[in-house]
């Protein structure tokens, strides 16, 4: 199991997990739902007391990826395989992303 911290303009919003089996959840922090001047994180994400589940990486999160010959240099500089999209996603959108969002890894405890 992997997770990983989501940032909302550099406040914490939720926790995106990759479960052993490859399926992911998402879900907000208590004190962000409770706080109504807090956004969603996207329209596919809305803000709610609700765990999100996809089989796959979800789509809001998938599309933060680098694309065609960037995704081949990040993940041969930084040794990671093409179809590792949570890996990817954790290297590529921790310092640097377009728009509000980040991604931290979460290291093991």
């Amino acid at each position: 199991m992997r997770k990983a911290k989501i940032l909302y303009k550099d406040e914490e919003a939720g926790i995106l997990t990759q479960h052993d089996d490859g399926s992911f959840t998402f879900h907000y922090h208590d004190y962000w739902i409770a706080d109504s001047s807090k956004p969603g994180i996207s329209l596919t994400l809305p803000k709610s007391k609700q765990e999100f589940h996809s089989k796959f990486l979800f789509p809001f999160f998938y599309n933060m990826l680098p694309e065609g010959s960037n995704r081949q240099v990040v993940s041969k500089y930084n040794k990671i395989d093409l179809d590792d999209y949570f890996g990817l996603l954790m290297t590529t959108a921790k310092d640097d992303s377009i728009g509000a969002v980040r991604v931290i890894k979460i290291e093991k405890q």
